[in-house]
């Protein structure tokens, strides 16, 4: 007889009621430890679940991929929506605060800085509001398939990493019509996007646990992300608006702390790099490291310390 059966029989014979164990039985989580037995559900080790997730990179990137052809399938234009929509939204805070309240004055070719700051905040924008919704957006998979529950925040990351491919074709095209011309600096592109990457993943994977349990957390999102967007310097630079003798004139600190934002880092570091008359903080690309490694490791610890959790309830 195996293991599995001997262990049926030795529970229907004297196993307790209900989980309750009578004098002389054997509590059935002892009975399951000494015949190797865990529950279905129960959460693996970490490096476990990271050769599950490994396992199931095809999955990921095909449901990633379906999910793009099918969210512009009804619409006319289908996937130019995934372009025109930062680059509507750019020209109309180009309206409002470059030409009406004057964002503009003081910076080298506003065009190419408003565009930049619009495509790269957008991407962190898309990432991090869909993964706090993919746990809770799909509880009927969940509860139908076993899998690892972080396959589907990464899978929405990679859905916005698509489409973010195409708009960085759209995105160079524009600075160069606006007068940039490409340097060495553009070969770090793809380095600067991988960071960025990296850290919507981890964000995403902490919203995607917050969003499971708090369901209000899809209220709230937009006024968070409308405050994100106005303290990430998208329109505006954070030197001149915050610190600058013709802004704010608060201390240096208060704009080192805006800075530090990683949306706002992101965008600067972007920005060094498309245009030639653009100078970010010397400190930039560190601190784009750290909010990319640290946001990975520790939002990826944080959702899978959940995984039991998902789904549940």
């Amino acid at each position: 007889m195996s293991q599995p059966e001997s262990a049926t029989a030795d529970a229907q014979a004297g196993g307790p009621k209900n989980g309750t164990p009578t004098p002389g039985q054997e509590p059935l989580a002892k009975l399951a430890e000494r015949y190797g037995l865990r529950r279905a559900i129960a959460r693996p080790s970490l490096p476990v679940y990271l050769r599950q997730l490994w396992e199931r990179r095809h999955f990921i990137t095909t449901y990633a991929t379906s999910r793009n052809v099918s969210k512009y399938s009804n619409s006319a234009l289908g996937q130019l929506w995934q372009v025109l929509t930062p680059l509507m939204n750019a020209a109309i805070y180009w309206l409002m605060f470059g030409l009406i309240l004057g964002a503009d004055k003081g910076i080298t070719n506003y065009p190419a800085f408003l565009i930049t700051g619009m495509f790269v905040f957008t991407y962190t924008q898309r990432s991090v509001s869909s993964g706090a919704k993919s746990i809770s957006g799909n509880l009927s998979l969940i509860r139908a398939l076993h899998f690892p529950r972080a396959a589907l925040p990464l899978a929405y990351t990679i859905q916005e990493l698509q489409q973010l491919l195409i708009s960085m074709g759209v995105l160079i095209g524009l600075v160069l019509v606006t007068g940039e011309t490409p340097t060495l600096l553009w070969l770090l592109i793809p380095v600067a996007l991988l960071l960025q990457t990296m850290f919507n993943i981890g964000a995403s994977l902490v919203l995607a646990r917050v969003g499971a349990s708090a369901r209000d957390l899809n209220q709230l999102l937009p006024f968070i992300m409308r405050t994100w967007l106005y303290a990430s310097g998208v329109f505006f630079s954070i030197g001149d608006k915050v610190s600058g003798t013709s802004g704010a004139g608060l201390p240096q600190w208060v704009a080192d702390i805006m800075y530090f934002n990683p949306a706002a880092a992101y965008i600067e570091l972007m920005r060094d790099l498309l245009m030639q008359t653009h100078r970010p903080q010397p400190y930039i690309w560190a601190v784009c490291v750290f909010w990319a490694v640290f946001a990975l490791l520790g939002g990826f610890w944080y959702f899978w310390r959940a995984e039991e959790k998902y789904g549940r309830g």
